[in-house]
Parts: C-alpha cells; sequence; structure tokens
C-alpha cells in the first residue's frame, strides 16, 4: 500500500464538495499512480474526463503505462498519454496525461475544457512557462466560465499555503511516508578534470562498495556520452544512458530491471530528479 492511500477518501470528500486541493506527498508515495485513477469514479465527474499535466514526455508515457497495468489494461484504453508528436488516447480514454504545453494549446481550441472535470497539475515545483501560462488559464476557467471544474496541484516539494490561497483558500492534504537513512559521501572534486571522467570515476568506487544500481546525473546529452565512454569498459555492470532526445523504446528500457539480473549505472539528466522513480536504484 502507498503512503497516499490513506488520504484519498479526504481528496474525494474535497472535490466532491467543490473545493479546489493542494497535496503535498514525499516522493515514491504515490502520489502520481495512485490518487488519478482513484479518482475516476468521483461522482462529480459525471463522465467527463480528468487531465493530469506532467512537465516531462518520459513521465507521461511511463505513468500511463504504470497506471494501465495496474488496471490490467492496456495505455489507450481507460487511461492514455499524449506528448509531442505522439498520442496513445482512445474512444474509452478518461485519464488523460499530456506534457504542459498541450493544456495551453486544448484551452485556445475549447476554452471551457467542456470535456473536462478535473485537471491536475503533477510535480507542480518543477514551474515551467508552460506550466504556468496553462496554470493561470485553468484558474481562470474556473473562476469565470466552469465553476464546476475542479483543480488539483500535487508536489513534493510545494509552499501549500502559498497555493492554496492563490486558488482561493484550496484543502490542503498531506501524505507522510517512511524516511528511509540515508549517507553522503562526499568525494575530492579534480577541478582540472571534465565532470564527465569525475563522474566515471566516481561511479567505479561505487560499484564495490554499494549494492543494487546507481544513478547519476550529468548535465547533458554530451557529459552522458563522455562518461558512458570512460566507462566503456565496465564490468559488472550495464551503463545505461537516460536523456530527453533519446527514442522512447531506449527511455523505457532504461526503467525496467534487466532480465539476467545484472546492475544497472544509469547516466541521467534531470528528468529523473523527480519526474520518475526507477526501481532498484540504491546509489
Amino acid at each position: 500500500m502507498f503512503p497516499v492511500e490513506s488520504i484519498i477518501p479526504g481528496i474525494r470528500a474535497s472535490l466532491e464538495a467543490n473545493r479546489d486541493v493542494v497535496l503535498r506527498a514525499p516522493p515514491g508515495s504515490g502520489k502520481t499512480t495512485c490518487v488519478p485513477p482513484a479518482l475516476l469514479d468521483c461522482h462529480f465527474l459525471r463522465g467527463k474526463k480528468i487531465l493530469m499535466l506532467e512537465p516531462r514526455r518520459l513521465a507521461a508515457r511511463s505513468c500511463a503505462a504504470y497506471i494501465a497495468r495496474r488496471m490490467g489494461e492496456r495505455v489507450g484504453e481507460t487511461v492514455g498519454f499524449q506528448v509531442r508528436l505522439e498520442r496513445c488516447i482512445g474512444p474509452r480514454t478518461r485519464l488523460e496525461i499530456v506534457t504542459e504545453g498541450l493544456l495551453t494549446q486544448r484551452l485556445l481550441h475549447d476554452p471551457e475544457l467542456s470535456d473536462v472535470g478535473l485537471v491536475i497539475f503533477d510535480e507542480f515545483h518543477e514551474r515551467s512557462l508552460a506550466c504556468d501560462i496553462g496554470y493561470a488559464m485553468a484558474v481562470d476557467v474556473r473562476r469565470a466560465l466552469r465553476p464546476d471544474l475542479r483543480l488539483l496541484v500535487m508536489s513534493a516539494t510545494l509552499s501549500t499555503e502559498e497555493i492554496a490561497a492563490h486558488l482561493g483558500d484550496a484543502d490542503v492534504h498531506t501524505a507522510e511516508a517512511r524516511m528511509y537513512p540515508v549517507e553522503t559521501r562526499y568525494l575530492l572534486m579534480e577541478s582540472v578534470a571534465p565532470i564527465s571522467a569525475q563522474m566515471a570515476g566516481a561511479v567505479k568506487r561505487a560499484l564495490p562498495e554499494s549494492a543494487g544500481d546507481v544513478l547519476c546525473f550529468l548535465p547533458g546529452e554530451g557529459e552522458i556520452k563522455r562518461c558512458a565512454e570512460e566507462l566503456r569498459d565496465l564490468s559488472g555492470a550495464v551503463v545505461m544512458p537516460l536523456y530527453g532526445a533519446m527514442p522512447k523504446e531506449e527511455q523505457d528500457r532504461v526503467l525496467q530491471p534487466l532480465a539476467d539480473g545484472r546492475r544497472k549505472v544509469v547516466l541521467a539528466t534531470s528528468i529523473a530528479e523527480t519526474s520518475l522513480t526507477i526501481e532498484g536504484v540504491t546509489t
């Protein structure tokens, strides 16, 4: 059971009472994958859809796949997604997971969001121009055109009071999760060496001193490729890059455990900082 599941009845009650909701829950507590499908049978929807915004394409696709799998369905049935240049939504889809810019386009074509009963802003703390515009327009639609349209803002790190006040005294729900001990080790920084080489050295040190998979953050695609080259002769683990421009099949493969049980070294951009949970990572 995910920690957030214990507060879902309260969230449903707030939304049924036509209250906007701000949800703060720790990473990995299930807010992205548990809350939206649990709201599909709410009375206030009355056949309307839930539209959930994700800041990144990979997160939107993987989230839709995970929720659909838990429901025993395929993506494009009850749960679908739409990102730039890719759409997997069917006639029975009631939970649409989209990237932020698509909400603005949708509002321009349908200012009332006539087929939507709830808009969810996930990982709201990441903030972007597209997210802020979509949020402002959705708030305006609720106040001026659709008083029955509910808004739900979710984040792990969020000033709930400020957002709740901006929404107009929204209800705030907080989920508590078990916090696991974290050991921090600082390595000496070799200022003359490229960051890719320093990261490769850190990986080679971390692997024998730990168990499980290793997740490394690098500034961009170039640094990731150079670090992967530094680790080309690495034994005992598989090096797997993860960045936005990769083909989606390769991105999805990074999120799955290796069939042969080998350890993974994931070299990622900030795409994996908050929008994704990669199972098996311990370092």
